[in-house]
């Protein structure tokens, strides 16, 4: 028990930092695959499938970590979305590297994994529960143990609280262990690539030149924003030449889709509004007389804001409340009114005001004995040990606990949904005076609670507010949903949707280059079954309405294209090849103009019709130079300047916003010493960085397919 007092004493657990292709502590659990009876495979790694319950079983694993390190249960969907990516990706990464390692015979033994244990340096260990309460180290005796006390607890016989926190965190450290097994497999593969990629003393010296020798150059430039694109000529012949050239950039290796869609939000109509601002207008009549039980009236009304029965500073209420706040006294009531900015209509009734401290220091005793009787009698024992002059610390210690104050303000506790329990427990610090104790009695347990200091007064509020938001009515919604569907039906292909729907008052809306692995379209919310639809269907069809949203959308896609997994067609990447073909064109142009100018010097050059000219200083092999008078990034001046003569003028050069003649008028060194282990060193760290890199060459050669798309359905909340 003592162990998990001071585990428990650390307070919210940290992130844990995970390593090579691992992934961030963000999940939720509120998701689901198809019935269980139903086979399906997420993908496939190398020719071998992942099932769907195996992946289903590898998020739950991985949500109840996130539970426990990050003491919470409920998590956003774009957190849920991310977990399902990250887990996939980790799982790819480590098959990945686990098909290499084996015919290399890389292996992690359980003695390097106990080593790393020992050492407890790794970042991985630094951020569990299991440190040095005065080192905030890892302590690897305390995790001792801990396996050995969960080895040997009998879970039944403990209160529901602890055996729970102990299963969470016996699941949280076996998760932690397969962690480390995996991670140290992935260090010793990037090592022994990065061993590939060694430096040398030219390599380093190489390398030391080029951050040092610096020069500074005068540059004479025609942009080619000089030449009206509309005046250069590209010729079908040029795009597919250009693309026969360039081929291998506009490979993809996953198929896409192209679609349009059209969202359709659900709003309030006026007589919407008017049946909500006549029911506060009731409700609000009822606030300024005396209903006696706030937080009831409060919630029947239907607000947003819930009313608990403490005082909270202005922070803790709505921005429009506290504006208003000022011209009501005590007892008043103000509203009903409209507030645009969350679209609600409001009123309030403003119940006290105070001055109190909202800095409090306090300390505790948590008492759990085998049953509630035997939990009261010991509280009780304890309180009056106290109240007769025990010392506290002893005391606390005594039952495993280190009986430290701490400090609470109104931020640790506004903005949270308090009632029960925990209403009670804010509720009697924040109203017990300085020096002062209690016994308070809640359902799991007896808090024997003593406030040591109360500082910072600052001015706080009981305000009973009811905010409503303005939303539609089921016959408005109903009105919207016949509309749309006659509307689909009315135009069942692409083509008839795309030529109806701006008359029949619908905003058609493109989204190219969808991928499967994407959780929905358009950022809207429940869109994955009309995700899973687009990858179904084929080009010119049109899909059926799809409610989505916050159950305030409907949407209907059609797929424009598909996108095969290859090469993409010459059509979809034209415009990209027609800007680059421009731009060699006027290069071209620029060039011949200067030939049959003739000029031979940096002035005639700088004289030349629409001709620029600027000084570039500082300049380095190492970094691409900005070139102000082109509003271009310039990598060509750095790799002329580190091989011109001084005062030599170059030939004409093509960059990337214009052609320049460039002469270097000055060149030094910075005042640094070669120092070859250093400049070694630092290449040897970017070569394990480009070793990294080489996942991205495993993923193409291991064949990898990702249809998760086709398992998940959308969680209704």
């Amino acid at each position: 028990m003592a162990t998990l007092q001071n585990i428990r004493s650390k307070g919210p657990l940290l992130v844990i930092v995970i390593g090579l292709a691992l992934f961030a502590f963000i999940a939720g659990d509120a998701w689901k695959v198809l019935q269980p009876h139903q086979s399906h495979d997420v993908g496939e790694v190398n020719g071998e499938a992942l099932s769907a319950q195996d992946y289903q079983n590898l998020v739950e694993e991985y949500t109840e970590v996130v539970k426990f390190s990050r003491g919470t249960s409920a998590l956003t969907d774009e957190e849920n979305n991310q977990i399902k990516d990250e887990v996939w990706r980790n799982y790819v990464n480590n098959k990945l590297i686990e098909n290499e390692a084996e015919k290399l015979g890389l292996s992690v033994s359980k003695a390097e994994i106990q080593a790393i244990i020992d050492a407890g340096v790794h970042p991985m260990l630094q951020q569990t529960p299991f440190r040095n309460p005065q080192t905030g180290a890892f302590d690897k005796d305390m995790l001792k143990k801990f396996l050995v006390d969960y080895s040997k607890m009998n879970t039944a016989q403990m209160p529901a609280q602890y055996a729970e926190y102990y299963q969470s965190m016996y699941k949280f450290w076996s998760f932690l262990e397969k962690q480390l097994i995996q991670t140290r497999l992935a260090e010793k593969y990037q090592a022994l690539v990065s061993k590939s990629l060694f430096s040398n003393p030219v390599e380093a010296q190489v390398a030391f030149d080029a951050r040092v020798d610096q020069s500074d150059l005068l540059l004479a430039a025609i942009p080619y924003s000089s030449i009206e694109d509309s005046t250069v000529a590209i010729t079908d012949a040029d795009l597919k030449a250009a693309y026969d050239k360039k081929k291998e950039q506009f490979r993809q290796y996953v198929e896409t889709r192209n679609i349009k869609f059209i969202d359709v939000q659900v709003t309030a109509s006026p007589e919407d509004r008017n049946a909500i601002q006549e029911e506060v207008v009731e409700y609000t009549e009822q606030l300024a007389g005396t209903p006696g039980d706030y937080s009831t009236l409060v919630r029947a009304a239907g607000s947003e804001v819930p009313y608990i029965d403490l005082y909270y500073t202005s922070k803790a209420l709505p921005t429009d409340v506290v504006a208003r706040l000022d011209s009501v006294s005590v007892g008043g009531v103000y509203g009903p009114y409209y507030n645009a900015t969350d679209n609600t209509i409001n009123s309030f009734k403003k119940l006290a005001t105070a001055s109190m401290p909202d800095s409090i220091q306090y300390r505790q005793i948590q008492v759990v004995a085998e049953d509630a009787a035997k939990t009261k009698a010991l509280a009780d024992s304890i309180y009056t040990a106290i109240k007769g002059g025990a010392d506290f610390a002893e005391i606390a210690k005594k039952y495993g606990q280190t009986g430290e104050s701490t400090w609470i303000s109104s931020a640790n506790y506004e903005g949270a949904q308090l009632d029960g329990d925990n209403l009670k427990y804010v509720n009697t610090i924040t109203t017990l005076g300085k020096n002062e104790m209690a016994n308070l009695s809640l359902a799991q347990a007896n808090i024997i609670l003593q406030v040591m200091d109360k500082k910072a007064v600052k001015d706080k509020y009981k305000v009973a507010v009811i905010k409503r938001p303005v939303e539609f009515s089921k016959e408005t919604y109903s009105k919207a949903y016949n509309d749309f569907s006659q509307f689909i039906a009315a135009n069942p292909t692409l083509e008839k949707m795309v030529a109806n729907a701006e008359d029949a008052g619908y905003k058609l809306l493109d989204r190219n280059d969808l991928y499967s692995s994407e959780h929905g379209i358009g950022s809207i919310r429940g869109t994955k079954e009309a995700l899973r639809w687009a990858f179904s269907a084929k080009p010119g069809e049109v899909s059926g309405l799809y409610e989505c949203g916050e159950s305030d959308r409907m949407l209907v896609v059609g797929v424009s294209a598909i996108i095969p997994e290859g090469y993409r067609p010459l059509a979809l990447v034209k415009d990209q090849l027609r800007l680059e073909l421009i731009r060699d064109k006027k290069a071209e142009k620029i060039m011949a103009d200067m030939k049959a100018a003739g000029a031979t010097s940096f002035d005639q050059y700088k004289s030349m019709a629409e001709a620029v000219s600027d000084s570039v200083k500082h300049v380095t092999f190492a970094a691409p130079a900005y070139v102000p008078a082109l509003r271009a990034s310039e990598p060509l001046v750095g790799a002329y300047a580190s091989i011109a003569e001084l005062n030599k003028l170059s030939a004409p050069i093509k960059g990337n916003g214009g052609v320049f003649v460039l002469q270097p008028y000055a060149k030094e060194k910075l005042n640094e010493t070669f120092n070859q282990e250093t400049e070694e060193a630092t290449l040897q760290n970017m070569h394990a960085r480009m070793a990294s890199q080489f996942l991205n060459d495993l993923y193409l050669k291991a064949d990898v397919k990702d249809s998760r798309y086709l398992i998940f359905k959308e969680f209704s909340e």
